[in-house]
């Protein structure tokens, strides 16, 4: 959910994991249906599945595990973030919740992480455009792929887009609004747009897509979109 792969600390962090979740549904355009989405998707491609097994990228906060476990109770969940504020946020939350039992959370980056498991099934929400260039981002989607069973579905969102370009600064615009109706400060908004280019580096998604193809997906397919965040679908290629 949040930067997990990344250094920088992320515009969408407050001062602690807690104002975080608070504020993120604030920000993000359709965020609860991002998950009600991811949800449905996975349930359509694992429902027949015994007991799945998910890979979380980005689970910092806990949003996906704490969506998908509690609509799944046959389902288990490893979830991977390199900020450990983040995590502790996300086990308070999945403890409260009653969800450890089938959960386990990872300080660590997803191309470094030591596990031969394949997964069922895997998520990376608002994570991929906080990655700095092209090289980076197809390196996380490969290293994913590598951690799945062939045929198994992704889940992914992130912001997409050509900063300063005309059609960027309409969307920015409204997105801009959308804040500031939810009561977002125009400080915090600032630091927002003043991110781009530091700390959040959008491609178009095209070039989302085409990354994905690369990585090892097929049939990418487009679920959501809002502003400028875009969220596919894709399942990792069968092997020949």
């Amino acid at each position: 959910m949040r930067d997990s792969m990344s250094k920088a600390a992320s515009p969408w962090e407050q001062a602690d994991g807690d104002q975080y979740i608070q504020s993120i549904s604030r920000k993000i355009p359709g965020y609860q249906l991002q998950y009600d989405l991811m949800d449905t998707l996975l349930t359509a491609r694992l429902d027949k599945r015994e007991k799945p097994r998910l890979l979380i990228v980005g689970a910092g906060g806990g949003q996906e595990i704490l969506k998908l476990g509690l609509n799944h109770p046959a389902w288990s969940f490893s979830g991977l973030d390199t900020s450990q504020r983040m995590l502790q946020a996300a086990q308070q939350r999945l403890g409260v919740a009653g969800l450890l039992d089938r959960v386990e959370l990872h300080h660590t980056e997803t191309s470094t992480w030591n596990c031969t498991r394949a997964y069922d099934a895997a998520t990376c929400m608002l994570v991929l455009h906080f990655l700095q260039g092209r090289t980076n981002k197809l390196a996380l989607l490969r290293s994913i792929a590598a951690r799945l069973q062939p045929g198994a579905p992704l889940c992914l969102s992130a912001i997409c887009g050509g900063p300063g370009s005309p059609e960027w600064q309409i969307q920015m615009a409204g997105w801009r609004l959308h804040m500031l109706g939810n009561g977002i400060p125009e400080e915090q908004w600032k630091t927002f747009e003043h991110s781009f280019g530091v700390t959040s580096h959008p491609l178009p998604a095209a070039e989302v897509e085409e990354l994905l193809e690369e990585a090892g997906f097929m049939t990418v397919s487009r679920f959501f979109g809002a502003y400028l965040i875009d969220g596919w679908v894709a399942v990792k290629a069968l092997e020949r």
